[in-house]
């Protein structure tokens, strides 16, 4: 197991290596000339193979779709995303993204306000899109892993788009698909700020757990007594060894359930250890914190993992 961080591409290697990483999570595929419709896109796949490899660096995963896959007017992109054999032909074993989700809305007569159908209503079509990519896959030696981000407001599954945004629909995707190489793309700050309990979801569904993300998070709790969830600063993102958990508990509960990929950090959420621009509101502006941040993450968790190669 590595420690390393999420990445846009080939000129942030030089970057990554600087900081002391030894893996990443490429997020930039769709953006890349690897990415439908680009047809000649092998030299580039090859060139970040090679050039990652000269710097011993590790890709642990393709970030293909963080978007809606089952928006109807970004199916068929999906769908040519997750049929390209950019992760074979490179050797990379997950792909990873959101799983999306139908979004359909009725009014609420009452209110006079258009409100989500719930997205469980449509698991057969989610099913029906995921499944036969996923055997594609499977043929191919990768997984897929879908993130557990929830991306809806306050960061919970409110009038959201990734139907794995909640653990409850994870467990019911996997009692009702047979495709074993679906699994999670695991990020502790997503669970933590549903007052989720990232250890005993790792004791649950370890054994899905396809690539992580490495996030913390943090609740206030006077803040939260005093006005609830939906109030800004109540949950913060944070970097690991600047939030709550406990990051010795989380390595050992993913070894425990045979985790065999690495820990990839994400940054650009901190309020406090981030990029301030200049001329900016508050007593941080112009300050540069981001790698500030990065670094302590990468120190609260290499010692974690010495030995798990």
């Amino acid at each position: 197991m590595r420690i390393g961080v999420l990445c846009r591409g080939l000129d942030e290697l030089d970057w990554v290596k600087k900081l002391g990483f030894r893996s990443i999570a490429w997020m930039r595929f769709a953006e890349s000339p690897a990415a439908p419709p680009h047809l000649d896109w092998k030299p580039f796949a090859e060139k970040l193979a090679a050039e990652c490899k000269a710097r011993d660096i590790r890709i642990s995963a393709i970030g293909a779709f963080y978007k809606n896959p089952l928006d109807p007017k970004q199916t068929d992109s999906a769908t040519s995303m997750a049929r390209r054999k950019m992760a074979v032909h490179i050797g990379v074993r997950t792909v990873a993204g959101f799983a999306g989700a139908v979004i359909e809305t009725e009014m609420n007569e009452r209110g006079g306000n258009p409100v989500y159908k719930p997205l469980e209503n449509f698991f057969p079509r989610v099913l029906a899109f995921w499944e036969p990519l996923a055997r594609y896959a499977e043929e191919k030696d990768v997984r897929i892993a879908f993130e557990n981000c929830p991306q809806g407001a306050w960061h919970l599954p409110v009038m959201h788009y990734n139907i794995f945004g909640q653990p409850a629909m994870w467990e019911r995707f996997f009692n009702e698909s047979k495709c074993a190489n679906i699994g999670i793309e695991w990020d502790a700050s997503h669970l933590i700020c549903q007052f989720i309990d990232p250890i005993a979801n790792i004791h649950k569904f370890g054994s899905r757990i396809f690539h992580v993300h490495a996030k913390d998070a943090y609740v206030n709790r006077p803040l939260l007594e005093t006005y609830g969830i939906c109030h800004p600063g109540v949950i913060e993102h944070r970097f690991p060894g600047l939030g709550q958990e406990n990051w010795a508990q989380i390595v050992h509960a993913l070894l425990r359930a045979g985790y065999d990929s690495d820990l990839n950090v994400e940054g650009w959420h901190d309020p406090v250890y981030r990029d301030h621009p200049p001329g900016g509101a508050g007593r941080q502006s112009g300050q540069k914190l981001e790698e500030t941040g990065l670094l302590i993450a990468r120190k609260t968790l290499e010692p974690l993992v010495a030995g798990t190669e």
